[in-house]
């Protein structure tokens, strides 16, 4: 039987001193956590006797881990901020917030400052030879009405399933944009067809998932950012129906009311009149923004992302 001692005084008052509680300096908030996250580690240990090896391979996971800047990848890839979407839902349901869009993970890979256009915008910088893509909609609000001057903030992968500014090869801002809907509320852009993307084989989020004998494939995607005054900030995302991943996002973001569909089309005629030789693809997908008075509701949540002070 393993020996716990995280239930005597000496071990709780050692615990409190650690994480600050002993004292009048420091953030009171931080130091709760801090409390929590120390008295649930050591039940750990002790419920699961935890060995020093396995100790010491946790923390040099977390060193590998913040090497290859991955920690953003793990959370999601171990559904802790699909969790988030779902508690944030569940506090909703009790506040009787009903109704639009339905959010889902951001991911880490959202960079600030994308250029601005009005109405329509191209995303591409016609580099990646992939199948072109129009993809049009409408931002409205519950009721049913447009939602003009809205802020349609665009971000997906190349067909190699990376995203410019973290991969260096990209032009600055590829296939990222701020589209302002026009009068009736509508954005449309032309881009290239997205495809999923897998964590790095060689990298620390990969190897857990490996243990828990899980992949790290998410399927084609395209992200959004969706704002207008006097509407709750939207983030959210589409997955591309058709993809083997579809259902089986190792990020959980998949939602069945976020499925788009896409189109290919091989008319020539049609082709020539968008501007495009071979074939192309097509989707529309509508946004409906909740409204809210709250100014705290009508901005995105605060935390550190590229480009972004």
């Amino acid at each position: 039987m393993s020996v716990k001692i995280s239930h005597m005084a000496s071990t709780q008052d050692f615990l409190k001193e650690a994480s600050g509680l002993l004292n009048e300096a420091g953030n009171p908030r931080v130091k709760a956590l801090i409390h929590r996250i120390l008295r649930d580690s050591v039940s750990i240990i002790e419920d699961l006797a935890v060995t020093s090896e396995e100790f010491w391979k946790a923390v040099n996971y977390l060193n590998v881990l913040g090497a290859r800047q991955e920690a953003g990848l793990l959370v999601a890839g171990l559904g802790l901020e699909h969790y988030l979407d779902l508690l944030m839902d569940a506090e909703d349901e009790l506040a009787g917030k009903s109704g639009g869009t339905p959010r889902t993970i951001e991911g880490p890979l959202y960079v600030a400052g994308a250029p601005l256009s009005e109405g329509e915008a191209r995303l591409d910088d016609g580099v990646d030879p992939g199948v072109p893509l129009f993809m049009q909609g409408q931002v409205k609000n519950t009721a049913g009405e447009p939602l003009a001057g809205a802020v349609v903030d665009v971000w997906h992968a190349n067909t190699g399933g990376t995203y410019s500014y973290f991969d260096t090869a990209q032009s600055a801002f590829n296939l990222r944009r701020r589209i302002v809907t026009d009068a009736e509320g509508r954005y449309r852009f032309r881009s290239i067809v997205p495809s999923g993307y897998g964590c790095a084989p060689d990298g620390p989020t990969q190897h857990l998932l490996d243990q828990l004998g899980r992949h790290g494939q998410r399927p084609a995607h395209v992200h959004f950012f969706i704002s207008a005054p006097d509407h709750r900030h939207l983030t959210t995302q589409i997955n591309l129906d058709g993809d083997q991943y579809l259902h089986d996002d190792f990020a959980y973001a998949t939602r069945d009311e976020l499925i788009a569909r896409i189109s290919f089309s091989d008319d020539q005629r049609r082709a020539e009149e968008r501007g495009v030789s071979g074939r192309f693809a097509e989707i529309e997908f509508d946004f409906t923004l909740q409204s809210s008075a709250q100014p705290q509701e009508q901005q995105r949540q605060e935390r550190v992302r590229a480009l972004e002070g």
